[in-house]
């Protein structure tokens, strides 16, 4: 061996040493630059349960789109999903540009927050106490719930509102009237000073939703051949039933993140317990509803209806998103089951009253509504049957007015019904010029 290479072999073990020597330093450095404190820990799931929630409920806007595809004639499909993603679409720009801080910010116990624009704050970082999360994960949480508001208004008006005057509609709604009340009690308002309680929204967003249909279909008035002199009610069935099956079981899923991210936390093992409670909870009432809805439709008319099974399973639904958290799954299956007889009770009830609500909407997310949110007292102590009343009552007077007031003003302005011409049509050919089924409509 050459002297060079004595010397490059000597070179090479002294390294090896070296690294040998220093590897625990760096070992250590490596262990501590990427351990995580427990509060940072809890912000990343904190964060991972708004993110994950978010866009579970965001899924709900196709199980929107399926059922009420399905639950129309086929002449009016493209209609309501034209209606569908152009609402998401305002729903999320309305939010940010007004919503967000009008429902959040600086409501300290009064009627609404700050008139500005939204805007990404994430400087305090982890909390202290474990409770911290990103402030764009919890924007994107509550702007998927505004537009499941608007939803509700779609299906109950369709096949014979025009497009721009309901999207108009859509504007105010979710840009000032569900903001507004969302703020009395998510965002610190009278009425969480008060200790009215909604978990996850049965009031706050499905009665919000459906007290703006009812004035809507109030105003609107029947489709065309839906209620006849003396009383009588002909059926216009849907398009699709295997579309708005779908549509429910998509809905059903993504209701895990409507009530399950509710919790606002997971960054703790009781956190952890308290999601999976409202998982197993939620599905139970939805399950209650199902059959519960299809016993009941056997009794009274010797068979099975399909849609009200569908519409049983959301009526479960809605009616233990007030309180997903605190019932035994006994008490969530007893909750869910009196949501599917409300159902099947008071869809015929709207017809009675001429009322037309095309897929069903406000027995479900208005009656089964005010129902879960009244029922919270039962296995919750924390608040009482007046308090719950209270909100019940404020929430449906503001909404409904408000609501009154601005289809008043579209139907004098702009008009808001399309001509007997169009619906007799379709809307698909009126108003969108693409037919979901152009080689076969049904009439």
């Amino acid at each position: 061996m050459t002297k060079t290479g004595r010397y490059t072999r000597l070179a090479g073990m002294a390294g090896l040493a070296v690294l040998a020597m220093s590897a625990p330093a760096f070992a250590q450095e490596a262990e501590e630059a990427f351990t995580l404190t427990a509060p940072e820990t809890a912000y990343i799931f904190n964060t991972l349960l708004f993110l994950i929630g978010g866009f579970l409920v965001m899924w709900m806007a196709a199980g929107f789109a399926m059922l009420e595809a399905g639950l129309v004639r086929s002449k009016n499909v493209a209609m309501q999903c034209t209606k569908n993603i152009s609402l998401f679409a305002i729903a999320t720009i309305m939010y940010y540009l007004v919503g967000y801080n009008l429902m959040y910010s600086g409501v300290d116990g009064g009627y609404f927050g700050s008139i500005s624009l939204w805007g990404v704050d994430d400087s305090a970082g982890a909390a202290a106490d474990g409770t911290g999360y990103a402030s764009a994960s919890d924007w994107f949480f509550q702007v998927v719930f505004v537009a499941t508001a608007a939803s509700i208004v779609s299906g109950t008006l369709a096949e014979r509102i025009k497009l721009w005057p309901f999207l108009l509609f859509t504007v105010v709604l979710t840009g000032i009237i569900y903001p507004i009340q969302g703020a009395w009690q998510w965002g610190g308002g009278w009425l969480s000073e008060m200790g009215f309680s909604d978990f996850a929204g049965s009031t706050i967003v499905h009665s919000t939703g459906g007290w703006a249909a009812l004035m809507g279909a109030l105003i609107l008035g029947p489709r065309i051949g839906k209620y006849v002199k003396g009383g009588g009610v002909n059926a216009l069935p849907g398009s699709s039933m295997p579309l708005a099956t779908l549509g429910t079981f998509i809905l059903w899923l993504g209701w895990f993140g409507f009530n399950g991210a509710s919790q606002l936390a997971l960054g703790t093992v009781a956190d952890a317990n308290a999601v999976s409670t409202i998982f197993i909870n939620t599905n139970m009432a939805a399950a209650g509803g199902v059959v519960a809805a299809m016993l009941l439709t056997q009794l009274l008319y010797k068979k099975v209806d399909i849609t009200m099974a569908l519409n049983g399973a959301l009526a479960g639904l809605v009616s233990i998103t007030a309180e997903p958290l605190a019932p035994t799954l006994g008490w969530a299956l007893g909750i869910g089951a009196i949501g599917g007889v409300i159902v099947v009770l008071t869809v015929p009830l709207l017809d009675k009253l001429h009322i037309d609500d095309v897929v069903g909407a406000i027995p479900v997310h208005l009656f089964c509504g005010i129902w879960g949110t009244m029922a919270v007292p039962l296995t919750n102590g924390d608040t009482s049957f007046a308090v719950q009343a209270t909100g019940v009552i404020s929430i449906g007077i503001f909404v409904a007015v408000t609501s009154l007031v601005l289809w008043l003003a579209l139907r004098f302005t702009i008009g808001i019904r399309c001509s007997e011409e169009e619906e007799m049509m379709g809307l698909d050919k009126a108003e969108i010029g693409v037919e979901a089924y152009p080689e076969f409509t049904a009439s």
